[in-house]
């Protein structure tokens, strides 16, 4: 396991997409994987750094974790900010135009449709949430 603690701030977005892509590189990741796994670090961390820490400012750890036997990748975000559990966020209506379509909820749920499983919970006050993603 590695891990990155940093300010929950969008300017570091890079920082935490070049840490997981030296690690994914390390075993091998498929660029599809690695593109579909940067798309989805731009947005839960972004919205970590807009939303959970209201006006203040906090920080947010990004674990990596790598299981050989299953190909699989595991991406663990973890912040201390507001309680907000964004699988329960309802998936946007995508037959609808984008001018009928509500604001908001396409990151999600490109996130939901590109990963091989998102778990979310709240642990010891913290916001934990784990994507996974056979590379």
């Amino acid at each position: 396991m590695k891990e990155l603690t940093l300010k929950a701030k969008l300017d570091n977005i890079p920082e935490v997409t070049a840490f997981i892509d030296g690690l994914l590189e390390a075993h091998d990741c498929q660029m599809k994987a690695q593109v579909q796994i940067d798309v989805a670090i731009d947005e839960l961390f972004g919205n970590i750094a807009r939303y959970a820490y209201g006006s203040g400012e906090g920080e947010a750890t990004v674990r990596f974790e790598f299981d050989e036997a299953s190909r699989m990748a595991s991406v663990t975000f973890e912040d201390a900010g507001v309680p907000f559990d964004p699988l329960n966020v309802e998936d946007p209506d995508v037959t609808l135009s984008a001018d009928e379509r509500k604001i908001g909820g396409l990151g999600i749920f490109l996130v939901k449709k590109t990963m091989d499983a998102l778990e979310y919970a709240r642990r010891d006050g913290k916001n934990v949430l784990t994507m996974r993603k056979r590379i």
